[in-house]
């Protein structure tokens, strides 16, 4: 910065200016020293606004970076709770999947056994029938040793 160096220029020209004897005064050039004032008036207002500028920069930039994080965390967010979603979904389908197996094969299950009892039904059916016709058969029998 400019106005830097000519505050230092000021600081030099009072180190190196004649002291006044017993006294803390000294001797300046006058010209000299409201030069070097009238340049920091013309330079400090450029200086001032570089320096707002940059101020203003850095909140602009900090306020994006700021906005992109935030988007970022979202858009994590979104993307944990998809995940999250989808692994739910597919517990879901598993789940819904050993039902359906459990179901059928209960269903099988109740299918031999129905087709056990209706095939023992059959048996006893067809089995009731030959003893009925064992029966008539004897009594045929019977009645034709009786004819002899």
């Amino acid at each position: 910065m400019e106005v830097l160096k000519l505050l230092e220029e000021i600081e030099d020209i009072l180190e190196n200016a004649s002291t006044i004897p017993f006294a803390a005064k000294v001797v300046i050039d006058k010209d000299d020293l409201l030069e070097i004032i009238r340049e920091i008036r013309i330079k400090l207002p450029d200086e001032i606004k570089q320096a707002e500028w940059i101020k203003e920069e850095r909140q602009r930039i900090l306020a994006e970076a700021q906005n992109e994080a935030d988007t970022i965390a979202e858009e994590a967010k979104i993307h944990i709770e998809e995940m999250i979603e989808q692994d739910e979904i597919t517990r879901k389908a598993k789940e819904r999947a050993e039902e359906i197996m459990r179901n059928a094969q209960e269903n099988a299950k109740e299918i031999r056994l129905g087709a056990r009892e209706y095939a023992d039904e059959l048996l006893k059916e067809v089995q009731d029938q030959m003893n009925i016709m064992i029966e008539t058969v004897e009594n045929n029998r019977n009645e034709l040793r009786g004819l002899k």
